[in-house]
């Protein structure tokens, strides 16, 4: 062979395996995937479909991924919000479905991955919700509280879907606290659930609630919860203030131990005037503020600014000082409803008693007894009445 036919015969093969090799390149380009899934080789697009799609999909369903051959392996669902929805496959490997439900207003993004390394995507968006609800939780984010303070949560709308709600409501504790979650219509008018503990808090208890309620339908007139909430809280000194309406006194006790026992003068006996028995949980802790008998329906019996106002009650009654009536502390019961006491004695239990520490109130001299939803009055009723009160039964 010639010098010149040996080198076109090299340049040929130069140029054959050059052509082998953009072949080879066009395989792994971004198309290639597709061509091996066409010939059924491993990494191929599976085939998969979603039950909700479009841009008004409709809320409030969970999410199912089927395929058409093949296993799932794994599948993400995220939101527009920076979240996701957890779920699990079947036990055969042909869908997959959400734990929660798709929120409203919301778009979603969808990733399949089958047990051959192959991936599909989809996407959705559900449709605005016509109302939304909201809710108000106490106690506040990383506050601390006393035993007897419980878990309230107040919704702005009415909420008809109680038991979808209540599965939605998390209460973790770090000593395995005994407790249940209780309905009632909030002094306000609103829709209210409590968890109250079995017995009163042990002090240093981490309490934690996860209100997953994103895609919950409140039901008829409530609208859609529209967003998560959460509530972190820690049980303080164990501590409960003693009431004696009838011999006059108040005492604080800590860890079991009387702290300090003052005299007092509670609500005048036999009216409107009289106070609540039973066990109230402090509310808040309010300073000096106005005082006016119009705002609980005793006409124009008083206008005060009031020293150490400590709320016990939605229905106004308080432990506060009340020097005007000093002629009465220890010996009769005289005020309009509230434990009065000395500016000096009212100062000094308002600096020690916590958010959330009970008012035992005994005694005849009453009107009554303290309602659920007057403040905190859960517990005056007996654990079995309250565990009635659950949606769940």
């Amino acid at each position: 062979m010639s010098r010149s036919s040996r080198t076109r015969n090299h340049t040929r093969t130069l140029l054959a395996g050059t052509a082998t090799l953009a072949v080879a390149l066009t395989a792994c380009s971004a198309g290639g995937a597709e061509e091996a899934g066409a010939a059924g080789r491993p990494g191929a697009a599976p085939q998969i479909s979603v039950n909700l799609h479009g841009k008004h999909a409709k809320a409030g369903e969970p999410v199912r991924v089927k395929i058409a051959d093949g296993r799932l392996n794994d599948v993400t669902v995220s939101d527009s919000k920076g979240g996701r929805l957890d779920g699990k496959v079947s036990g055969d490997g042909k869908s997959w479905t959400s734990d929660r439900k798709a929120a409203p207003g919301t778009s979603y993004s969808v990733r399949a991955e089958d047990d051959h390394g192959g991936s599909a995507k989809a996407a959705f968006t559900t449709g605005a919700p016509d109302k939304v609800n909201k809710l108000n939780l106490v106690p506040g984010n990383k506050t601390t509280v006393g035993v007897a303070q419980p878990l309230s949560v107040v919704f702005d709308h009415p909420v008809k879907n109680k038991a979808a709600v209540e599965k939605r409501l998390k209460v973790t504790t770090s000593n395995a606290t005994e407790g249940s979650w209780g309905w009632m219509q909030d002094y306000s008018g609103k829709d209210r659930v409590d968890w109250r503990p079995k017995e009163y808090w042990k002090p240093g208890t981490k309490v934690s609630l996860k209100a997953d309620l994103d895609g919950v339908d409140s039901g008829t007139g409530g609208g859609w919860f529209v967003r998560d909430y959460a509530t972190h809280f820690t049980i303080g000194e164990q501590q409960v203030v003693k009431v004696d309406l009838d011999n006059h006194r108040l005492k604080l006790m800590r860890d079991g131990q009387p702290v300090k026992d003052v005299p007092m003068s509670a609500g005048t006996p036999g009216g409107d005037k009289a106070s609540w028995r039973g066990t109230a949980v402090l509310m808040s802790k309010e300073g000096t503020i106005n005082m006016r008998s119009e705002t609980v329906g005793l006409g124009d019996a008083y206008d005060k600014m009031v020293d150490s106002s400590m709320r016990l009650t939605w229905s106004g009654m308080y432990a506060h000082a009340a020097p005007w009536n000093k002629a009465w502390f220890g010996k009769a019961n005289k005020s309009s409803g509230c434990v009065g006491m000395s500016d000096k004695d009212a100062a000094w239990i308002y600096r020690h008693v916590q958010v959330g520490d009970p008012f035992e109130m005994t005694g005849d001299d009453a009107k009554g007894t303290v309602a659920a939803n007057n403040g905190f009055g859960e517990w005056n009723l007996s654990w079995a009445d309250w565990q009635t009160k659950s949606a769940l039964g």
